[in-house]
């Protein structure tokens, strides 16, 4: 049995993923009225929202004293990231299926979220002032991405297909976005990447 040995040479994957397993199909009908079927979708974010600011206060304290997110509590910030980013990947054209409301793994474009681990004290202490250059960056990715899927959205209604290269755009916004959500709720004290790795 060999163990795997990280080397300074070779970083370790992000623990925020996003995988991409969509076949660029998409329905010339749901594509048309994608924003009013998402309506639900965003009534429930919204409440989830005011839960998860809740269980990020209790995180940040528990983190401060433990080093560490019960495992508990990194599953549900983790499930409501999966659906935060199930729902923009639904409303960017990155996937066709109507995602699930629970966050469970499984969509087309999905998140693969590490378990726990220990964490920088430090680091959980300053995590917002930490994350101000990473959502500047996801403010400019989402307008960006917004751009891209209304274009998308003429491409794919005309021809039931997304364009392959809008769709890897978009999935490169939502990757990152994912990560900045990731480190901002504690999920993981690694920052946001710009490569795919």
């Amino acid at each position: 049995m060999s163990e795997i040995v990280a080397s300074e040479d070779v970083p370790l994957p992000h623990p925020i993923q996003l995988v991409v397993t969509d076949d660029l199909r998409r329905n010339r009908l749901t594509v048309f009225f994608r924003l009013l079927l998402a309506i639900p979708l965003f009534v429930w974010i919204v409440l989830w929202s005011l839960l998860v600011a809740l269980a990020m206060i209790v995180a940040w304290v528990v983190g401060l004293v433990t080093g560490r997110v019960p495992d508990g509590l990194h599953e549900f910030l983790a499930r409501y990231n999966r659906f935060s980013t199930h729902l923009s990947a639904y409303i960017w054209l990155v996937a066709d299926p109507y995602p699930g409301f629970v966050g469970d793994p499984g969509y087309p474009a999905d998140l693969r979220i590490a378990p726990a681990t220990s964490q920088n004290r430090l680091t959980i202490l300053f995590r917002l002032i930490l994350a101000i250059p990473a959502a500047i960056v996801v403010n400019v990715l989402q307008n960006v991405a917004w751009i891209v899927a209304f274009l998308g959205w003429f491409y794919a209604l005309f021809t039931g297909r997304m364009s392959k290269g809008m769709r890897d755009l978009l999935a490169y916004c939502l990757r990152y976005q994912a990560q900045t959500y990731g480190y901002v709720m504690l999920l993981t004290q690694r920052y946001p990447s710009f490569s795919d790795e």
